[in-house]
């Protein structure tokens, strides 16, 4: 039995009106998820717990099959097993994003989409400079996404549970001065984003970027902080191998936690103009090595991060086409199998970040009775399914 899990980074939304009052899912052409709809079952999932932050580290975590109220420590140790960065029982890392902020107010948390290039050259500029010593080391990622590591060595870490972050992407267009890092070890965080302010200013990246009529980078922003988590491998608890294909770290990180093969797909960027029919066709390689393959698509999450209803569309006809159903159309061609869809949380539009609340799931294959849906979207979940599951509970209903 072969198995497919479908991510498309929050799409789950709200009815626009540029949308004629529909969700972006309902306004979009997907005949290959609607088919799913009909050949299978549709219902609601609360992937993200009241009591945790709203985010793909924890949407994801549920999708993996993993409660996070009991596994999740953080966004940012996640992001550090992706890029291969050893945690210790006292050491934290933190989510280091590059960040344009004007007149107090943010402007871009992804410093308009930087280049790696100009990132890493920031990024070794601070490490360079005091703000990296032998407790703070920076690490560069992809694009705005970065860490930053305290190394406790052997002494009790400056943060814990109480220090409290807020994301950069929940602030867009918004001061930033109600949203800076409190509690335990908080007075370290902030000092640090002041000395990258500083820094930044006259970096000669900068003065590039400005010339280029590119936004410059001026802060760092520092969250999602937490310890190294400790997750059972898939194998273990499921008895399946696994493979993810991704272009964000953080799904990297969950995916060596728990022990899956992670495919790199040339062209895969993260962003809206990622090459998703690349992605279709190396989910399809993979099947022949491992029992279940995970596509995953940040496009509808960055349409949502820039209120763009019109592109959160335009990457959900994409996902569909390139992705749903060429990958279905092989399994179908196989012996049995199972495919699932499923947002790992919503992505509002109306306020350009993530949020809590139901998402909708399409499920067909081998052992699935179909129910009476015709379509994937909210309102047919919503019909289909009178109680939500619980997020971490989808992925034993596809495995099942």
């Amino acid at each position: 039995m072969k198995y497919a899990l479908v991510i498309p980074d929050g799409c789950a939304d709200e009815p626009q009106a540029s949308l004629g009052q529909r969700t972006p899912l309902q306004a979009a052409r997907t005949p290959a998820m609607d088919a799913i709809a009909r050949a299978g079952v549709v219902g609601r999932a609360e992937t993200v717990p009241p009591a945790l932050p709203p985010g793909s580290d924890v949407g994801t975590m549920s999708l993996f099959g993993y409660d996070p109220l009991v596994y999740h420590t953080g966004r940012a140790p996640i992001e550090a097993a992706a890029q291969g960065i050893p945690l210790g029982p006292d050491d934290w890392a933190i989510r280091c994003n590059l960040v344009t902020v004007e007149h107090g107010v943010m402007r871009s948390f992804t410093a308009g989409q930087i280049a790696s290039d100009d990132a890493r050259q920031l990024i070794q500029l601070l490490q360079k400079a005091h703000c990296g010593d032998e407790r703070w080391k920076f690490h560069a990622g992809v694009s705005y996404r970065n860490l930053l590591v305290h190394r406790g060595r052997g002494e009790a870490p400056p943060f814990s549970e109480a220090t409290r972050t807020v994301p950069p992407h929940d602030m867009t267009d918004q001061p930033v001065a109600g949203f800076l890092p409190t509690g335990p070890g908080s007075d370290l965080l902030r000092g640090l984003m002041d000395e990258s302010r500083k820094l930044f200013r006259d970096s000669e990246t900068n003065r590039r970027r400005t010339a280029r009529g590119e936004p410059p980078a001026t802060d760092i922003w520092l969250w999602g902080q937490g310890h190294a988590p400790a997750l059972e491998p898939f194998t273990a608890r499921f008895g399946k191998t696994g493979a993810v294909i991704t272009a964000v770290d953080l799904l990297r990180g969950l995916a060596r936690l728990v022990g899956w093969r992670i495919v790199d797909v040339p062209g895969a960027t993260g962003y809206l103009d990622t090459d998703y029919a690349a992605k279709g066709r190396a989910a399809i390689e993979v099947l022949s090595d491992v029992d279940l393959v995970v596509v995953h698509v940040e496009a509808t999450d960055e349409a949502s991060h820039e209120g763009d209803a019109a592109a959160k569309v335009e990457a959900l006809e994409r996902i569909d086409a390139d992705i749903v159903a060429p990958l279905h159309a092989f399994l179908q061609s196989q012996s049995d199998y199972r495919i699932l869809v499923s947002p790992d949380h919503p992505t509002l539009l109306r306020t350009k970040t993530h949020s809590h609340g139901e998402v909708p799931f399409a499920l067909c294959g081998a052992g699935i009775a179909p129910d009476a849906s015709e379509r994937f979207d909210e309102p047919s979940a919503a019909a289909a399914a009178p109680q939500a599951l619980r997020g971490h509970d989808l992925m034993p209903l596809l495995l099942r």
